[in-house]
């Protein structure tokens, strides 16, 4: 689900980031006030669990990868905002260490992995939980939402990469950047 250089143009990536911007800025703020100081190294635990479960990568058609997360565990356990952070870090360090991902895409990455999809899925398992009343009711609401905040990170890539062609082409009509339009973008990233 890693977005690699020259698949998003750099006015698109320029955009995600500038998007990214205040959300990084508002989870900071979140951190601060609710989460308590005894509890941050957790935090960086769950950085670190985050960074590691997407360091085991499925290759998917065209030359992106699907992978594990935890960005809903992450907002279950400590909260959304939280979850961004942890995320964002992790992905950072993937992009700049071990090149997965790009440098220049490093804000469509986090507006997929660190704000679309904790924010879904906790979104999806709070909705759960308060119909489901069991224990088990919890665990199925972690589950589900951990699907739903997946899928909805990986349809909001396959997005990114389907309107490529549509903005950015050549004077030939060639795709300047991810050559793959919505019919081939979308199922590619959605079967995965």
């Amino acid at each position: 689900m890693h977005i690699p250089e020259n698949y998003l143009s750099p006015s698109t990536c320029a955009v995600m980031g500038a998007v990214m911007v205040p959300v990084w800025l508002m989870a900071v703020s979140k951190v601060r006030r609710h989460v308590p100081q005894d509890k941050l190294p957790l935090l960086g635990i769950a950085a670190a669990l985050s960074f590691l479960s997407m360091m085991f990568n499925i290759p998917l058609p065209g030359g992106t990868t699907g992978h594990a997360v935890g960005g809903t565990l992450i907002a279950i356990l400590f909260g959304p905002y939280a979850a961004c952070l942890s995320v964002s870090i992790a992905l950072l360090i993937q992009a700049l260490f071990f090149g997965d991902g790009g440098i220049l895409a490093f804000g469509a990455n986090c507006f997929n992995m660190a704000l679309v999809l904790p924010f879904t899925g906790y979104g999806v398992y709070r909705f759960l939980r308060g119909h489901l009343k069991s224990r088990s009711g919890e665990y199925i609401a972690a589950g589900a939402g951990a699907y739903a905040g997946i899928n909805a990170a990986a349809f909001v890539a396959a997005v990114e990469f389907g309107i490529q062609p549509l903005l950015f082409t050549d004077a030939a009509g060639q795709a300047l950047y991810c050559p793959y339009p919505f019919w081939i973008s979308i199922p590619a990233m959605m079967i995965g």
